[in-house]
């Protein structure tokens, strides 16, 4: 790893991530025999490999996993965490950062106010800023601040069934390259952005991939209005003209079990290549900074 800062992706599943508890579809089954098809909940690590340090995006359940794939860089303890909103797969992973296991020392959290006052208010959150595992820091939608040398986060505010704090997406900037992260919004419609203008000015995009069709929704005897997210064949559609151009690589991430993307001989799978557009893979390396 040569450049100066790097994204490295963590985790690429919804929040329940792959396998789902208590499920048998056969995504879910394929797993138990060939556990490379697992996937994590969607996470991000940015990495100053020439420092030796590294900042979180997002604490996941699945965090200590999570962490240990990152011992091949000789990372440890990350520097920050940047949290984008309070659903389980994206906050709940500080419950490793307390005293029952990392013990960490007011270790900077990123929130919007909004988490920030959940965090403080609620049990067992609050016991990691009582004992100063952790502390909370505020982060405003469309201010841009520094985390570390080469690399700058702008957090972007969108709509997403916001039951506990606002959600953000980020846009990680390097010196050579810019990133969109947006792993959950309702739809591309009510954000007051326009989806096509923002990722046309990026080298990179890894967006809200969670369902594929309506018919995975039908199968969970769910609905779009209890989970809403762009399905990925409409972002496709959004985005066509962007990943055709050759400057920006739109990946997907942040699958539900149920998605076919996640199956790598999938004629869905076919589909989203023959498009121009990426499944993003755990593991994967993006530089920012050469």
């Amino acid at each position: 790893m040569n450049a100066k800062a790097v994204i490295k992706v963590l985790g690429t599943a919804q929040d329940g991530g792959v396998p789902q508890a208590n499920c048998t579809c056969d995504h879910c089954l394929a797993t138990y025999e060939n556990p490379k098809l697992k996937r994590f909940a969607a996470a991000l690590a940015v990495i100053l490999p020439n420092k030796q340090r590294w900042h979180l995006i997002d604490a996941t359940p699945d965090l200590r996993e999570q962490m240990a794939t990152l011992r091949q860089h000789k990372l440890g303890l990350m520097d920050s965490v940047l949290l984008t909103h309070a659903h389980i797969g994206h906050y709940t992973g500080l419950m490793f950062l307390g005293k029952e296991s990392i013990s960490t020392k007011r270790l900077p959290v990123y929130a919007d106010d909004t988490l920030k006052k959940f965090l403080s208010a609620h049990a067992p959150w609050k016991q990691l800023i009582d004992l100063e595992n952790i502390r909370v820091k505020s982060m405003q939608a469309n201010e841009t601040f520094e985390i570390d040398d080469h690399v700058t986060i702008t957090p972007l505010e969108v709509p997403h069934r916001n039951e506990y704090s606002n959600t953000f997406g980020f846009i990680i900037s390097g010196t050579n390259k810019k990133l969109l992260y947006i792993p959950d919004i309702d739809s591309w419609e009510v954000w007051q952005q326009d989806i096509r203008h923002v990722a046309a000015e990026m080298d990179y995009c890894l967006l809200d991939g969670t369902f594929y069709s309506e018919q995975e929704l039908e199968k969970m005897g769910r609905t779009y209005k209890e989970v809403p997210h762009p399905l990925l064949t409409h972002t496709m559609d959004l985005l066509q003209e962007v990943a055709s151009n050759g400057k920006t690589k739109v990946y997907f991430t942040h699958f539900n079990h149920t998605n076919a993307a996640i199956d790598p001989n999938s004629e869905v799978r076919e589909i989203i290549k023959s498009r121009g557009f990426f499944v993003a893979e755990e593991g994967m390396e993006i530089p920012l900074s050469l």
